[in-house]
């Protein structure tokens, strides 16, 4: 389980991203289009530098929904391994059934 404070500064970082998703990507849209001059390019690129880190969408980690664990994350479900195997065993994701031979 992971602590209380990595969660809720993972979801700091989802806020983040999520508002200032629109002025990130039109900044690195014009930071690389041609048709610009190179001191606009390099002001956007400053611009770019200046927002907050955290507000960059590959510094958000996936975590399991139900216990915060960063590693062996499931897209499709959103789960880690451990509480994919429990959901799969009880039934709870369709299609999906423990491997007995």
């Amino acid at each position: 389980m992971a602590k209380k404070s990595v969660r809720n500064r993972n979801k700091r970082r989802v806020k983040l991203v999520e508002r200032f998703r629109e002025k990130r990507d039109a900044l690195r849209a014009a930071c690389s289009d041609i048709n610009l001059t190179a001191e606009e390019r390099h002001e956007a690129a400053l611009k770019l530098q200046a927002l907050p880190r955290n507000s960059s969408r590959s510094r958000v980690r996936n975590r399991c929904k139900l216990c915060g664990r960063p590693r062996a994350y499931n897209r499709l479900t959103g789960l880690c391994r451990l509480h994919m195997r429990l959901a799969t065993i009880n039934g709870m994701v369709p299609g999906m059934h423990k491997a007995s031979w």
